[in-house]
């Protein structure tokens, strides 16, 4: 037995193949059978006067999604769906189908509702097929740079990216949250290890009903002692550079069901990111943009959406106002109205991809922030505590999995970036 693509691959002669029915078409002398598996699809022609009377039988009542054997011999044809069909000489069946609820015309709410049998599209596989080149990507860069793997516990005490978004839970009694991040649980970790990072799934209680939103996605973090913000950006442009160029090695055949023009994905690993500070971003904005955004406000999606448009590639932009950002960055001693951060903003509207900082290692500032937000310093004994024993200069950032695969894919919603989508309206199947 052989995988589709292998028989594709050998091009002639006998094969032995299994998998299931993606198309069929009928007549009273031959069935055409669409194969698929994991792999590809394949056509292949049952002939009534050169099967025996049951296999026919079998032909003629096959449904789509049923599983099935087949041997024959495969040949060139053109006119084929990928290029090649195999003349069936036995064919056995494993598993007949009931008729299959899915066809070309249904809702994208249906098709969420049939999540589980969507995932066997065309589509769906190739998308999945390049999401695991992406998280295998991920998982090399860093322990190609030396960082270890470490994880952070899912149920926390603490906020770290805002309360409004947080999912509460009860702990035996106590309230919890399910973890928006890993960084206040990694940051500890870092004066052990120094270079760390993680894949793993966070959650956000955001009521957000967009096409860049899910309320749990993956998130690949990195935290890394002894480096700073220059450091860090050089770190976030290479581990996208680095994922693209896995993607387009591995997943040409993918990106081509997926109709992607890869011309514009070209371009990010060829080219320099564009580095820009948040106030050189407001005046880009105003010159070429005609958006006049007042300095202090945090940038929107429309106004990201207009930036990129001026760029191929993505678009670090660095220095934010520090009452827009979170607590733990470290203010920018050259200009303390901000603070040593940036966002990876992805071109063709994407969106950020990713958040990034070095880290405050002043204790009082970090007490300060804290309290200005309401914040029970008891709370965040053990994480005030790292700034007590040795503290240095780190950074770190977080990159949303789920985003660069929509970008990568070329895809029209973050829902189809993973297997199954959780948002505010949606938690089944």
């Amino acid at each position: 037995m052989i995988s589709i693509q292998e028989a594709l691959d050998k091009r002639e002669g006998k094969v032995k193949l299994h998998g299931w029915v993606y198309r069929e078409r009928k007549s009273k002398q031959i069935v055409f059978i669409v194969l698929r598996d994991s792999s590809n699809i394949v056509q292949c022609i049952v002939k009534k006067d050169i099967v025996s009377e049951a296999e026919w039988n079998i032909a003629e009542k096959i449904l789509i999604e049923s599983a099935v054997e087949i041997e024959g011999e495969i040949k060139e044809d053109s006119r084929a769906p990928t290029g090649f069909e195999v003349n069936v000489k036995k064919l056995n069946l494993i598993s007949m189908a009931e008729p299959f609820p899915i066809n070309k015309d249904q809702s994208t709410e249906f098709l969420a509702d049939n999540r589980h049998l969507w995932l066997r599209s065309r589509k769906m596989t190739a998308i999945m097929k390049v999401r695991s080149t992406i998280f295998g990507a991920i998982h090399g860069f860093f322990r190609g740079k030396g960082f270890y793997e470490y994880q952070s516990p899912m149920f926390q005490s603490i906020q770290c990216e805002g309360g409004s978004t947080l999912f509460k839970l009860n702990y035996f009694g106590s309230e919890v949250f399910l973890a928006q991040t890993w960084q206040l649980y990694a940051e500890p970790a870092i004066f052990a290890l120094e270079k760390i990072y993680t894949l793993a799934p966070s959650f956000r209680a955001e009521k957000s009903k967009t096409s860049r939103h899910l309320t749990e996605y993956w998130h690949a973090e990195m935290e890394v002692a002894w480096e700073g913000f220059l450091e860090l950006q050089d770190y976030a442009e290479d581990l996208i550079k680095f994922v693209f160029k896995k993607v387009l090695e591995v997943n040409k055949e993918e990106l081509k069901i997926l109709e992607r023009d890869v011309s514009k994905l070209e371009p990010v690993i060829k080219k320099p990111f564009v580095r820009m500070t948040y106030t050189e971003a407001l005046d880009i904005l105003k010159k070429k943009n005609k958006m006049d955004v007042k300095w202090g406000k945090d940038l929107r999606t429309v106004e990201e959406d207009e930036l990129v448009k001026n760029y191929d590639v993505p678009l670090i932009v660095t220095c934010y106002p520090k009452e827009v950002k979170a607590f733990y960055m470290k203010e920018n001693p050259d200009n303390p109205k901000t603070v040593l951060g940036f966002d990876l903003l992805a071109p063709e509207g994407y969106g950020e991809i990713i958040g990034a900082s070095e880290r405050e290692v002043d204790l009082e500032k970090l007490k300060s922030k804290l309290e200005a937000e309401g914040e029970d310093l008891e709370n965040y004994g053990f994480y005030l505590d790292t700034r007590k024993y040795g503290s240095v200069q780190h950074a770190g950032f977080g990159m949303g999995v789920e985003r660069l695969i929509s970008w990568i894919c070329g895809l029209d919603n973050i829902k189809d970036a993973i297997a199954f989508p959780r948002t505010p309206l949606r938690y089944k199947p």
